[in-house]
């Protein structure tokens, strides 16, 4: 069950556990830039005017070839 939970899905990606979380968690800190960046936005709409979208569109073009048909959990 730990192999399933830790080390099955790094593998599918061609990572160990420790590269999985740092690529992981480089997504979730610039996921959490861009939201703080929208938070900005929200307030004054002249600041940060595409910072959110164009985020994910990078991030996307990074993720998106390197996905797999299989369950997230």
């Amino acid at each position: 069950m730990l192999d399933r939970l830790f080390l099955e899905h790094p593998r599918t990606v061609g990572e160990t556990y420790p590269q999985h979380m740092a690529a992981s968690l480089g997504v979730a800190s610039r996921l959490f830039v861009a939201s703080l960046k929208c938070v900005v936005h929200a307030v004054v709409p002249g600041w940060c005017k595409t910072s959110g979208s164009d985020a994910i569109v990078k991030l996307h073009s990074e993720i998106a070839p390197r996905r797999y048909d299989q369950p997230t959990f």
